[in-house]
């Protein structure tokens, strides 16, 4: 699956995701993107997935329309979110494409 990483989503992630392509929106230029703008230039580039640490996502975009599917970590520290590695995979191995997952960490 190709995954991006929206700002705030803890780097050391991707290294979990091996089975994925994971890239991060700086390494894409698109670090000055708005939420929606990201999410359409996402969609355009084949991107299936986006993790966000932005939990008012939901209520700033119309989701409905969306192909892709988002993930909000409803945390930045990789500390807290290193214990729950595992389970957060396992979300992130079992989305589809629209779904929008929250996984409180």
């Amino acid at each position: 699956m190709k995954i991006l990483f929206d700002q705030g989503t803890p780097v050391p992630l991707r290294y979990y995701l091996v089975e994925h392509s994971v890239t991060t929106a700086y390494e894409e230029g698109w670090s000055n993107l708005s939420n929606g703008d990201l999410l359409q230039a996402a969609e355009a580039k084949g991107y299936q997935l986006m993790v966000t640490t932005d939990q008012n996502l939901q209520y700033q975009q119309n989701l409905s329309q969306l192909t892709i599917g988002i993930v909000v970590l409803c945390s930045t520290s990789w500390p807290k979110m290193r214990l729950r590695v595992d389970e957060i995979c396992d979300t992130i191995n079992s989305v589809t494409p629209g779904d929008y997952v929250k996984i409180r960490v």
